[in-house]
């Protein structure tokens, strides 16, 4: 199991199906509104809206960077394609950044893309199911990073303990949980009922917790991060939020990420949908329509995800 940028997926704040993680999170498998990722499938789709989404990315590394003082070795926990992690690199140009997941594809992905941005002496991949990979590191971190990939692990309460377990004194773990909901489109249409991407929210939000309550050993936990990271023995929590503001006319790249995510949820969720909003889906989805999304002038995206950081104690 891949874990990013899921951008992609994602809590309610964009961890549906059409999400992207991150591990921006993956997509139900036909229209049985199945939970399980095919986190290799998705691989094109994680690397596209990671890249999408750069700027957001940029600014919470930023942010970090003022947070943690010359870290010698990052991990990106759940790196998916590694898009983010390589942006690690980038930031952080004394570090050492490791990318694990689940996924051997998606790393094959992130060590060429270390490797063409020129990581590649500083840049290496742990493959295996977190948290317990982690313990196969040669040394502690400065830096743990999981971005929206905790909520693929059924106990986020001991997993945010294990991470804990792989800090070094002083490092940080960060973690990028929650947000809002991405916005594409305006909530009047021009035809069909105002209000789309309303109720495809209440569907990824029940999507989300089958998805939650079908993970290996699934334990229903209260999100509070601040008082999750200080149940790991960690102080000094901070939460901040971070925006991507891609307004309209979108560019194709952004219009691209736009029909992917739209074609997710009405694959996922098609059978649910009434006939009125399908066929909405159906005419926005349509390249040949001027009021689909490949051609309207008024599409956009408007996404927040937040940062939830502490710090482990000096002994």
């Amino acid at each position: 199991m891949a874990h990013e940028q899921h951008e992609q997926h994602e809590q309610h704040g964009q961890h549906g199906p059409g999400a992207g993680h991150g591990h921006a999170h993956g997509h139900g498998h036909g229209h049985g509104h199945d939970t399980e990722i095919d986190w290799a499938e998705m691989a094109p789709h994680l690397e596209a809206q990671a890249e999408l989404f750069a700027p957001l990315y940029e600014k919470a590394l930023s942010w970090l960077g003022k947070e943690v003082t010359e870290p010698g070795l990052i991990v990106d926990a759940g790196s998916g394609p590694g898009v983010v992690s390589c942006l690690f690199a980038e930031v952080f140009p004394g570090a050492r950044v490791m990318a694990v997941d689940g996924s051997g594809p998606l790393l094959e992905r992130a060590r060429a893309r270390a490797g063409r941005l020129g990581h590649a002496d500083r840049f290496g991949t742990l493959t295996g199911e977190l948290p317990g990979v982690l313990e196969e590191l040669d040394y502690p971190a400065d830096l743990i990073w999981a971005g929206r990939s905790l909520h693929h692990l059924g106990d986020q309460r001991a997993a945010l303990a294990a991470f804990a377990e792989r800090l070094a004194p002083g490092g940080t773990l960060a973690i990028m949980e929650g947000g809002l909901p991405s916005r594409f489109l305006p909530r009047d249409l021009g035809f069909g009922r105002p209000g789309l991407q309303a109720r495809l929210d209440a569907l990824e939000a029940e999507w989300f917790a089958r998805m939650r309550a079908d993970l290996p050993g699934a334990v229903e936990e209260t999100e509070d991060w601040a008082a999750l990271l200080s149940a790991a023995g960690l102080t000094h929590t901070r939460t901040r939020s971070f925006l991507l503001d891609l307004p309209a006319p979108a560019s194709d790249r952004a219009r691209a990420h736009i029909a992917a995510s739209l074609d997710r949820l009405r694959d996922v969720f098609g059978d649910t949908l009434d006939a009125d909003d399908r066929a909405v889906l159906d005419r926005l989805l349509d390249p040949q329509d001027p009021a689909g999304v490949h051609q309207r002038p008024d599409v956009f995206v408007l996404a927040a995800h937040s940062v939830h950081t502490a710090v482990k104690p000096v002994q």
